[in-house]
């Protein structure tokens, strides 16, 4: 059910969000939902089949898509990035992964590869909040936004869990908002 409150305050929202989403994670609920939510994107994947898959590292409670890209990476053949992110100048750029666990973390200290720099042509991008019509709400510093703006040639799937569904109201776009091009939660995914 999507959150109705107006919520002018993205940070209060975000807040909201995190706190809901981390209560949440470690019920029985939340095992189901992860398979749910992986199966959904396997079978986007396969219409999609990309040369290069971007994801995330997870955390807070995010979905975890490392199973799913190994999964890809076996079926397709194809390479997998991590993003790496800098705070000042602030950017973010995906690197090739091997699919093993990272040995560094970037300046967010997020675990991240040492692989060369490379541009996903299919990129999953985690979602706090979102709206049936591909808008998201992430954490506000604006890593992905940015580096989509820099790509738009880029298929931008959001990965979300059905909880943070946001009606329009709730989380109305601002200048620097890029859409995604979908949604995929464990019980729907919403094309924009």
């Amino acid at each position: 059910m999507p959150m109705n409150a107006q919520h002018p305050d993205r940070t209060a929202l975000r807040r909201s969000l995190l706190a809901a989403r981390r209560a949440w994670t470690n019920t029985p609920a939340a095992l189901v939902a992860q398979q749910q939510l992986h199966d959904r994107v396997m079978a986007v994947l396969a219409q999609l089949e990309p040369d290069c898959l971007g994801l995330f590292w997870p955390m807070q409670g995010e979905f975890n898509p490392m199973n799913a890209a190994l999964e890809a990476q076996s079926q397709w053949g194809c390479q997998l990035a991590l993003p790496f992110a800098r705070k000042t100048p602030v950017d973010m750029h995906f690197r090739l992964w091997n699919g093993d666990q990272p040995t560094t973390v970037d300046e967010c200290n997020i675990p991240s590869p040492t692989g060369k720099p490379i541009v996903p042509d299919v990129v999953l991008v985690p979602c706090l909040g979102f709206t049936q019509q591909g808008w998201r709400l992430g954490y506000g510093g604006g890593y992905f936004d940015r580096f989509l703006s820099l790509h738009p040639e880029i298929t931008a799937v959001g990965v979300a869990w059905d909880a943070g569904r946001l009606d329009a109201k709730a989380l109305t776009p601002q200048a620097h908002d890029i859409p995604l091009v979908a949604v995929l939660t464990e019980n729907d995914t919403w094309s924009a």
